[in-house]
């Protein structure tokens, strides 16, 4: 009779001895019989994927990085504006104030030069909820502001946001809505104007870095952007009708240069508090 008990024992040895195999070479082959290494193949997908994440993060930090450094003034490249498209340059006499209550015939909309009121928007990353008055504003960009103005009814959510990101307590920045504005956003600084359709066009951040601050292309530079005496909350009223007839013109004739600020005598001194005596210099052609 078999011995059918050795032949079962000899089958049950030869199955458990398959089976790891078995459990183990499920999974695909490589040719030559190696079979793929899932952990592996995970974590290089991870480091993949990590590295892509870096790159999109650090490429576009990298890009401004650079921009920015372009378009930084140096002795030699005194203003990088000029690099910039769409930037419109003019000159325009310095230290000449208004009253509170005079208009100056601006020949730019939103004006960036000229005469001004002698009291000045405070500009230390001010986002000024309502439009402000312009000659205040003028005078702020005349210490080397910039002042951003945007059309509040084509600026509005994500894109009014970014805009604030750029001002909101940086120095020598200010930004307001300016109602009427035939562009989205208008930049400002003395002597210099950019308008945009968009809040996302590069050269926001390149005009900034060109003159923001630019001793070079302001007058009154060292002048200081905080202003005790401006009322930032409530600040004049912004006018958008037409100057009348007896506006200021542009050539500030009749006005008197403030010597406070021609350069030398305490720039930037604050709006009624006593300056040195020396009266001021009657402004070449006035009265003529």
């Amino acid at each position: 009779m078999p011995n059918t008990s050795a032949k079962s024992a000899k089958a049950i040895r030869a199955a458990a001895r398959s089976a790891p195999a078995s459990k183990s070479g499920g999974g695909p082959k490589l040719p030559g019989g190696r079979r793929i290494q899932w952990p592996i193949v995970g974590g290089g997908v991870v480091i993949v994927v990590l590295v892509a994440a870096l790159a999109i993060y650090l490429v576009p930090k990298y890009q401004q990085k650079s921009d920015a450094q372009k378009f930084t003034p140096t002795a030699e490249h005194k203003d990088p504006s000029t690099d910039i498209a769409g930037v419109v340059r003019k000159d325009y006499p310095a230290g000449l104030h208004v009253s509170a209550t005079q208009r100056v015939a601006y020949d730019m909309t939103p004006p960036m030069g000229g005469p001004h009121d002698a009291s000045w928007a405070t500009c230390t990353g001010v986002v000024y909820g309502k439009a402000i008055r312009t000659e205040n504003a003028v005078h702020s960009i005349e210490h080397g502001a910039i002042w951003i103005a945007y059309n509040p009814d084509k600026v509005t959510g994500a894109a009014l946001d970014s805009l604030k990101q750029r001002v909101a307590g940086k120095p020598a920045m200010l930004m307001s809505p300016y109602p009427g504005l035939d562009h989205a956003v208008s930049l400002q600084s003395w002597g210099h104007q950019l308008k945009l359709d968009s809040t996302d066009d590069k050269r926001i951040g390149e005009f900034i870095s060109a003159l923001r601050l630019n001793q070079y292309t302001y007058p009154e530079v060292g002048a200081d952007c905080a202003n005790p005496t401006f009322d930032t909350d409530n600040p004049p009223v912004f006018d958008p009708t037409p100057p009348g007839k007896d506006a200021i013109p542009m050539d500030g004739k009749g006005l008197q240069a403030d010597l406070s600020e021609m350069g030398g005598a305490l720039p930037g001194g604050i709006p009624g508090i006593p300056v040195p005596s020396g009266g001021g210099q009657v402004v070449p052609g006035a009265g003529q």
